[in-house]
């Protein structure tokens, strides 16, 4: 056995207190090389020998490593534990706080040894809003989704056609009385979560370059047509997600003007982070990049000014913001763009604050990579779960993995996590900052249907980038951004039943989806064949999925022919791209 392997970390995703009562501890073991993990687990105040027994399941594996978990009924909001970990070879050790020893009956619960939790906090416990479960988001980039109010028409727009590359810089008109107008086709389709790209006054059509926080964009409508759009979505059943950057400002705003005119005597000149005066840059053909800059910002992009958050006026000025669409206009989450490069205490409190003024509100952040820094209870309540969703398409669309590799990345990601945080994780394909699916998948709608359906039977949310329903392409960025297609005579309707039905599926299924039991029954690299099995207390959700170049024989597997989704399948042969989804009681 590889003692090395072993590992377990306190006041973690290895030790969480998962529901008031329900304290969950995991551990890690070199893969294949542990046949039995024992937890020992006792009051800390009771006698050495009052400790209890619990086996450990094994939840997941990937590459190296496997990982065991069990969950501790604990009466006293306190509790001590060690474990024991016999391996395939025979050998017996005993693991705790102070690491690893032969194993001997007399060691467990011994003075110092075990790890320990002192006492659960309720207020420490990371709570995710339960609404979000039961979410089926759609992202909207306002400028091109529709135009419903030619009055707020900026000048110049360009015809609206969703068939051509728009420009970076190009307008077409889309604004928030377009979302309005669209609200009952978007319920048709079976969502009940809007997430909208940034709304505020700013220069771009992106508006990422922030000009007033407190101002809807002129171009979009204003703060009555916004709030009509908020109670109007609230009485379908629908949450709204807002999108703000607060890592930057845009080169417009008055704050940044004023340290441009004042320089270091600008009462905003520690509002961002300046490294000499004057405020400077040279400029390159890259509108977004420049060379020889006098103060940070994103990226290289001179025209976005990075704010200084340490700062307490920058700080206050941000919460406020964060507080007012909340207590204005019954926002129900915040999306916070290039959050993984502001700092931690700000996160703290800017989550404090929309907590006390909406206590089930939702904070999603941007971060691309492992993100367990924002997700222990007291920033974030889930990031967009860029690298879930990748190991997806690398799997499914790409080929670059084989379905076991795919498996050990996504049981990886999940094992990054507190079980709730994995439960209300943002599953996005596709978005305004990458390339469209169906693009990815040059063009193939069944590996678009086969790769979407996997991704809503995982934990987390899904969620669906406007006009993927009706069969929209798309490369990188600007072409990711096309004006929506509301041609009917040109959307692809049977696209658009697919994600009706499988909305429809998630929604009836949401927490078993969420919080049951995650197996991987099979995970075939030969045949490219793939099962993955979610069980609660009733019922089953199974879902076979053929990642293979040839048909597959699975009358085997006993697949219910009234199975409640599927493609390419007959007479118990699943095809190329070929899923089965089916519903069925625990059994």
């Amino acid at each position: 056995m590889e003692a090395a392997a072993i590992y377990h970390r306190p006041d973690s995703e290895f030790a969480y207190l998962y529901q008031p009562g329900d304290f969950r501890v995991r551990l890690r073991t070199k893969r294949d090389d542990v046949k039995e993990v024992q937890c020992f687990y006792m009051d800390p105040y009771d006698a050495a020998d009052s400790y209890q027994t619990i086996s450990m399941s094994k939840i997941a594996d990937t590459e190296t490593f496997d990982y065991w978990e069990a969950s501790l009924d604990v009466a006293h909001k306190r509790v001590q534990y060690d474990f024991k970990v016999v391996g395939q070879d025979g050998v017996a050790v005993l693991y705790g706080d102070r690491g690893v020893f032969p194993f001997a009956p007399q060691l467990i619960a011994s003075a110092g040894n075990p790890f320990r939790q002192p006492y659960f906090h309720e207020i420490d416990r990371f709570k995710e809003p339960d609404w979000v479960r039961h979410t089926v988001w759609y992202q909207i980039f306002p400028e091109r989704f529709a135009n419903g109010d030619v009055n707020n028409d900026p000048k110049g727009i360009k015809p609206w056609n969703s068939e051509l590359t728009p420009g970076r810089t190009d307008y077409y008109g889309g604004d928030l009385q377009g979302i309005i107008d669209h609200l009952d086709y978007l319920q048709e389709l079976g969502i009940n979560g809007l997430y909208l790209c940034p709304i505020f006054k700013a220069y771009s059509n992106h508006k990422y370059d922030t000009i007033d926080y407190l101002e809807v964009d002129p171009d979009f409508g204003d703060k009555e047509v916004f709030q009509k759009l908020v109670v109007e979505a609230h009485r379908r059943g629908m949450k709204v997600m807002l999108d703000a950057v607060f890592n930057h400002m845009g080169d417009r705003s008055v704050q940044w003007q004023d340290v441009v005119v004042n320089e270091q005597k600008s009462k905003f000149a520690d509002w961002f982070h300046i490294n000499k005066f004057p405020v400077a840059f040279k400029e390159t053909d890259d509108f977004e990049k420049a060379n020889e800059l006098t103060y940070d910002t994103f990226a290289y992009t001179p025209h976005m000014p990075k704010l200084n958050t340490a700062n307490p006026e920058v700080r206050d000025y941000l919460v406020n913001v964060a507080t007012y669409w909340i207590n204005e206009f019954d926002i129900d989450a915040w999306r916070l763009d290039v959050a993984n490069e502001v700092d931690h205490r700000f996160w703290r409190h800017f989550a404090d604050a929309c907590h006390a003024a909406k206590k089930d509100f939702y904070i999603l952040g941007e971060v691309w990579h492992s993100s367990q820094p924002w997700l222990m209870g007291d920033q974030f309540s889930a990031v967009m779960n860029y690298a879930f969703t990748e190991t997806v398409v690398n799997g499914f669309v790409k080929k670059t993995l084989t379905p076991q590799r795919m498996v050990d990345g996504l049981n990886y990601q999940r094992m990054l996590y507190q079980r709730q945080v994995n439960e209300v994780m943002l599953n996005t394909l596709d978005s305004h900052d990458t390339a469209r699916l169906l693009t990815v998948c040059d063009d193939n709608k069944d590996l678009l249907r086969q790769t979407v359906a996997f991704t809503f039977l995982q934990e987390g949310e899904p969620c669906i980038y406007y006009g993927s329903e009706v069969g929209m392409d798309g490369g990188n960025d600007p072409d990711c951004r096309k004006p929506m297609n509301w041609n009917e005579a040109t959307q692809d309707h049977q696209l658009f039943a697919f994600y009706q039905d499988l909305i429809k599926l998630r929604l009836a299924n949401a927490d078993l989806l969420t919080q049951g039991d995650l197996e991987w029954t099979i995970v075939d690299d030969q045949r490219g064949l793939i099962q993955v099995t979610r069980t609660g207390e009733e019922k089953q959700v199974i879902g076979t999925f053929n990642l293979g170049d040839e048909s597959q024989d699975v009358s085997s597997l006993k697949l219910d022919e009234n199975q409640q989704l599927s493609q390419s399948f007959v007479g118990q042969v699943l095809g190329q791209q070929g899923y089965v989804i089916q519903v069925k009681p625990r059994g």
